[in-house]
This record gives structure tokens, sequence and C-alpha cells, in this order.
């Protein structure tokens, strides 16, 4: 079970991240699990992440990313011009990821949380874990 996308199920930003990516991953190469659900939680420790992250997360091939790395990892597989985007990994993670934080840090603020997650439409169901 590779190429799984972990997200904040209760952002407004982080659903609509998960959109943006479901429209262009035509190939179905991601599947997704919000990290507060039972089978997130799970992958957590199974990949040995610390439960605490509330970080976009990319399990892939045995490996795992977060923050930056994780989103660039996903764009660089897209249709479409977020490919574009993936040199930005050239740029120190350090940096990449201050960036990040001080987005992630509002994100809350600037989109709004939601008190539940969303269920996704019947066309994508398959593509979440539960």
């Amino acid at each position: 079970m590779d190429n799984i996308i972990l997200f904040d199920g209760l952002c407004n930003f982080c659903d609509h991240s998960v959109q943006f990516i479901i429209k262009r991953d035509h190939a179905e190469l991601y599947k997704f699990a919000s990290l507060q659900s039972d089978i997130g939680q799970k992958l957590l420790k199974q990949y040995d992440i610390p439960h605490d992250t509330d970080s976009f997360v990319l399990l892939t091939q045995g490996s795992w990313y977060s923050k930056s790395t994780a989103a660039l990892h996903v764009a660089h597989h897209l249709n479409g011009l977020t490919k574009m985007l993936y040199p930005l990994l050239l740029i120190p993670r350090p940096i990449r990821d201050l960036f990040y934080n001080i987005f992630a840090k509002n994100r809350y603020q600037w989109f709004g949380k939601k008190d539940h997650c969303t269920l996704p439409s019947p066309e994508v169901r398959n593509r979440f874990l539960s």
C-alpha cells in the first residue's frame, strides 16, 4: 500500500488541496487518508512518524516525506503545470519548510477549519482509505 497522502481532514485548505490533486492525478496514483482517521493514525505508527504530525505526508515505496518535500514529490506526478514546481527541491529543505511552516501555522485562520472530515463523493470514494 504505497503512494498514500495523509492530510489534515479538518483544514479547508487541505481539503481543497486533495481535490486539486484528484483532478490532476489522471493515473490515480494516490490514495488518501486524513491524519485524524483511524487508518491515518495506524499509518503514522506503521511508518514511525510522530503521532502529533499535522502536516501533509506522502507515504511511498516504504518511505515517507512531509511538508514541502511531500508536496513537491506529489506535484511532480500530477498532470499540468504543477510538474514545474519539482525543481524547488533544489532549495534546501530548512528554507522550504520555513515558508511551509508559516503557511501551515496560519492555515486555519486564513482558510478556516471544519468540525469534521468531509465525505468524498461516490466517484472518488475508492481513493480514500478507511
